[in-house]
């Protein structure tokens, strides 16, 4: 197997790859050694150099690219087990080999999309690559799992859950140093009904299985006219049926705000604090477009930087991150950490008690989203500088229509 056409293959003719995956001989550790081992590196490296270039080289930053590679081959393995243990309840057969298949080959636009952690601003489009993951589980399922077309939908919708909560595990087991036990941490439910939830020690998630079914069914129209540009050998139309594909998934409505106009609306001070720099860039990638703007702001110690970024209306985005789904209601002795709706909005807190840093997100109903970290400040500052953005005015700027 050739890894770069392979990579190429799954990501550009997913169709015609499955079963060529499905036919070739294959070991659990032959996929780990020439596929997950190779690939699941490159987010955590792309993520190190980022730091690098931000704040320079460290101990902390080097602990971090292994611990998250080591989560990436632990969360590869436990989501085989879950896709091979659920197969049944699909109508489909149990193989651990088959299973692995599924698990690293649908990965491979999550870790590819890893490259964007290399600039920290566009951290959000690593996300987005990942979405097409989905897609290529739904694709995947039915050819490895010998699940039922009419079943795949909502095979896919409990993995994506399932995904998501070995991500949550993972990071809050990580953070509290302790071993993992399978089982003793969530639990699931409705895998035949019209949603799945799963509980887990800081929340819930859901999943509108009959919502992911009609997503199901856009991707797939999109990836035959994907297809069909593939057969025209015309780049320029593979290009563009790939944004379509991206714009199915994500559920992108129209061009995203633009960058000057997201830089006006960042205060020029933050009461004491003052403006110090502030940016703005805009561009596209793998078919969505994004802008974002930044400001930095300070006074003796205490620092605040603003983020607002904006992926073009994609509203599917917003409703199928990790945290825009679920509640949580997390403390330690040190730290605190919250996500919970306000109003039809998505907020997200994280801070120290001693206060020495706190970041506040907020997802608007527009999608699009709005951060404050700060150093050596409260909370309460932190949702002040969100009050400064002007949430309201932001969520109700119209977006250029596509052309």
């Amino acid at each position: 197997m050739n890894l770069i056409q392979r990579v190429q293959d799954i990501l550009l003719k997913p169709k015609q790859t499955w079963p060529v995956i499905a036919a070739e001989p294959a070991t659990q550790a032959s996929i780990y050694k020439g596929y997950v081992l190779i690939l699941a590196a490159i987010p955590p490296v792309a993520a190190f150099l980022g730091l690098i270039f931000v704040v320079g080289p460290g101990v902390w930053g080097l602990s971090a690219l292994v611990l998250g590679y080591v989560l990436a081959l632990v969360n590869v393995f436990v989501l085989t087990l879950i896709v091979d243990a659920l197969a049944p309840s699909f109508g489909g057969t149990k193989g651990q080999v088959s299973a692995l298949k599924v698990v690293a080959y649908a990965s491979t636009a999550g870790w590819v999309g890893g490259v964007f952690h290399l600039v920290p601003g566009l951290w959000i489009l690593g996300i987005v690559a990942s979405l097409y993951g989905i897609y290529l589980i739904y694709l995947g399922l039915p050819v490895l799992m010998k699940c039922p077309q009419d079943k795949a939908g909502a095979y896919t919708a409990v993995v994506i859950v399932c995904a998501i909560v070995i991500y949550i595990v993972l990071g809050a087991l990580t953070s509290m140093g302790a071993p993992m036990r399978m089982g003793s941490w969530a639990g699931w439910s409705g895998s035949h009904g019209s949603a799945v939830t799963i509980k887990t020690p800081d929340g819930e998630v859901k999943i509108d299985t009959a919502k992911m079914d009609a997503l199901a069914k856009k991707m797939e129209e999109a990836g035959k006219r994907m297809e069909e540009a593939q057969k025209s050998g015309d780049p320029a139309a593979t290009g563009k049926a790939m944004g379509e594909m991206m714009g199915a998934l994500t559920g992108g409505n129209g061009q995203p705000i633009a960058p000057a106009d997201l830089k006006a609306v960042l205060p020029e001070a933050l009461g004491e604090l003052k403006r110090e720099s502030i940016e703005s860039q805009g561009g596209q990638a793998i078919g969505i477009a994004s802008s974002m703007a930044k400001a930095s702001y300070a006074a003796a110690d205490k620092q605040v930087q603003l983020t607002i970024t904006d992926l073009g209306g994609t509203s599917g985005l917003a409703a199928l991150a990790a945290w825009s789904g679920m509640t949580m209601d997390k403390e330690t002795a040190e730290q605190v950490e919250k996500v919970y709706k306000q109003g039809e909005r998505t907020v997200r807190e994280e801070y120290r008690k001693d206060g020495s840093h706190g970041e506040v997100t907020v997802l608007l109903t527009n999608g699009v989203i709005v951060e404050a970290k700060g150093q050596q400040v409260d909370l309460a500052a932190l949702k002040k500088a969100l009050d400064a953005v002007g949430l309201d005015k932001l969520e109700a700027i119209k977006r250029p229509a596509k052309a």
